[in-house]
């Protein structure tokens, strides 16, 4: 669970993910081969070094995102790789910040995430050939604080980068006449209607009844973090060495958590506290400047069937409603949903790939797509029941507002993602052009039968 907030409706299992998993998987499959197979110095830049395995790894992340359908030679993929590891390089060289509390939040996160599709910790380790969690999530530290040096360096490298609307117009024209125009597929434009079901008085009373009792018993003696690892509905804080965040005014957690934690003297716990996750009381345990270390215990209240029904129905004679025309989807969705984002939004969903309104069918989240890609614009799905990534239970129902069959690109109607393709490839040309001039003043050294590969820029200097 993450008291962490999000604009991600229905979060998809990103490549990015997949391609962390394959450098961890492959990983522990080298370090399990027989030793007599060394695993060669293909290249050195700067103190960075890519193994002939590094080469094989990329490999399989771009397999990972082609569905195994690539045609690149080892030349062009270590090229890929010395890119990387010079980028990694200079974000060292040029002091670009990645502090290991926000590795550890996001490794943390992307476990979670991980065990959720795997059913536990434990099937995470056996699946990805590790002895024990400890040793996957150094492993994956590693990974993630690499790409998250690289990524900030590439945004310091195009932060400045823009495209006019002449020069999406000029791209778009160039592809044209190559007949190179990209094909999109097919996209849907969705609505949504969210009720989240509220627990009885007396559950929730009674909850704050046992955080109460918690809150003294820790005050005469209990341990705070005991309590949290027995009781918490928080996973976070049930796993080992969970059960601590950091967090300062800037961090991404919810209102309420901040409120709590700043309100509090180092010792001291809060009182019961409610906020979109359930229920908490907080422990301040050290003030580090501006940071804070806290924990906390979330219980969330019992949904009984009455509540279920109640809230069903109540969605059920919101969308009889607007198909009697007594009141549209988007003035419904504004009143009724208890959904935030979306509800301020009249309902609309944002695709968080793209951060426009459009979905691509074939790029969806399977189980969204599963209940609305027989669709036809215009239609309501029936009510059905979900529930969050943090527990709430609720009901929805969702509106086809618009279906798009697929199309070559045209530019009028296209044009948000004709500029999208205009400005990646001007911030390639910057990124590009800084490789160019970095290869010049770092020290890259080149073994084997690589010094015969024809690069696209001048590794072999020397």
């Amino acid at each position: 669970m993450q008291l962490k907030k999000t604009n991600l409706k229905y979060l998809s299992k990103t490549k990015y993910l997949l391609l962390l998993l394959t450098l961890l998987n492959f990983n522990s499959i080298v370090a399990q081969q027989p030793k007599q197979k060394v695993d060669g110095v293909a290249v050195v830049i700067g103190k960075n070094v890519i193994l002939d395995s590094d080469i094989e790894v990329y490999r399989k992340e771009l397999e990972s995102q082609s569905d195994n359908k690539i045609d690149i030679s080892d030349c062009e993929m270590l090229e890929q790789v010395m890119k990387r590891k010079l980028l990694a390089h200079h974000a060292v060289i040029d002091s670009i910040e990645v502090k290991d509390e926000e590795i550890n939040s996001n490794v943390d996160r992307k476990i979670e995430s991980f065990k959720q599709q795997l059913g536990s910790e434990q099937k995470i380790v056996d699946f990805y050939g590790f002895t024990n969690l400890e040793d996957f999530k150094k492993e994956f530290f590693n990974v993630e604080k690499e790409a998250v040096l690289i990524s900030k360096m590439q945004n310091k490298i195009t932060e400045k980068v823009s495209v006019t609307p002449e020069e999406v117009r000029s791209y778009f024209k160039s592809l044209e006449k190559k007949g190179n125009l990209p094909n999109f597929g097919a996209e849907i434009v969705l609505e949504q209607i969210v009720l989240n079901v509220e627990p009885s008085q007396e559950a929730v009373n009674e909850i704050i009844k046992r955080l109460k009792e918690y809150k003294k018993e820790v005050e005469d003696g209990t341990s705070f973090r005991m309590k949290a690892i027995l009781y918490s509905n928080d996973p976070a804080v049930t796993s080992a060495d969970g059960d601590i965040y950091t967090i300062n005014r800037q961090s991404g957690f919810v209102k309420e958590f901040k409120e709590a934690a700043f309100s509090l003297n180092e010792g001291e716990i809060s009182e019961p506290f409610k906020s979109e996750f359930g229920y908490h009381i907080l422990q301040l345990l050290k003030i580090k400047g501006k940071d804070r270390d806290v924990r906390h215990i979330l219980l969330q209240p019992e949904i009984d069937e009455k509540s279920l029904d109640k809230a069903k129905d109540s969605i059920q004679k919101i969308k009889d409603d607007i198909i009697l025309k007594k009141i549209t989807f988007e003035d419904a969705a504004f009143k009724y949903s208890t959904d935030k984002e979306t509800k301020n939004n009249y309902g609309l969903l944002i695709n968080p790939e793209t951060s426009d309104s459009k979905f691509e069918l074939t790029r969806m989240d399977p189980s969204l797509y599963a209940r609305v890609s027989n669709l036809s614009k215009g239609d309501i799905t029936a009510v059905y029941y979900d529930e969050s990534r943090s527990g709430e239970k609720m009901y929805k129902i969702i509106l086809m507002k618009d279906k798009i069959p697929s199309h070559v690109a045209d530019l009028v109607k296209d044009y948000e993602k004709i500029q999208s393709l205009a400005l990646q490839k001007k911030k390639q040309e910057s990124i590009d052009k800084w490789v160019k001039n970095k290869i010049i003043d770092t020290y890259i050294k080149i073994n084997g039968s690589y010094k015969n590969c024809n690069f696209e820029f001048n590794w072999n200097k020397n």
